[in-house]
């Protein structure tokens, strides 16, 4: 049986610098010279790890995903309904004003893409939202069947309702607004949330 060769780069890495490229210019912007010269790759052992700009891109949005959208993912966690709003608004925006970070939100960013070469994209980052807002769905009717969310409340739009929030946190991020700003407003909007 014949061995490829090994790689001899440092994944995470890669993830790390292909990241900032694509949610700085975009994944139209983003050209494989931007994406080699960020990477240290030439574009042959781009395709080769990663079969194309589209595969690196979702392996760029995984990472995305398991990190600095962690927060959502550690909100849901949270022992009632209200405190997971809080540490979703909170996890906005902190995520969308990283002192390491381009400002705003790569899935939001990516949303905006609006050529033909960066169709599967937007539909893959439009997916990736939809299912972020169905488990936060499906925590909020959690948390309605245990009497967290009064049983008016349905946890559908509540769901859609702090989704649009954190949403706008991120295109004010890609604005110039700072973390104190963003936090005073995610603070702002707890004060009351629509159901209490």
């Amino acid at each position: 049986m014949v061995m490829g060769r090994p790689r001899e780069f440092d994944v995470e890495r890669v993830l790390e610098s292909a990241l900032h490229v694509f949610w700085t210019k975009g994944y139209e912007g983003a050209t494989m010279a931007d994406l080699s010269a960020a990477t240290n790759l030439k574009a042959g052992s781009i395709y080769a790890a990663f079969g194309s700009k589209s595969g690196l891109f979702k392996q760029v949005v995984d990472h995305y995903s398991t990190t600095i959208f962690g927060y959502g993912t550690a909100a849901l966690e949270a022992d009632t309904a209200r405190e997971v709003v809080r540490r979703w608004l909170l996890g906005a925006a902190d995520a969308t004003t990283g002192p390491d970070t381009p400002p705003g939100c790569l899935l939001v960013h990516g949303a905006l893409a609006t050529g033909d070469t960066a169709a599967e994209a937007k539909a893959d980052l439009c997916a990736r939202r939809h299912t972020a807002e169905a488990t936060l769905t499906q925590r909020f009717t959690r948390a309605r069947d245990s009497g967290d969310l009064p049983p008016t409340v349905d946890p559908r739009d509540a769901a859609a309702y702090v989704i649009t929030l954190s949403q706008g946190l991120a295109v004010q991020a890609a604005s110039g607004a700072s973390r104190t700003d963003l936090r005073r407003l995610a603070e702002l909007a707890l004060r009351k949330l629509p159901w209490e």
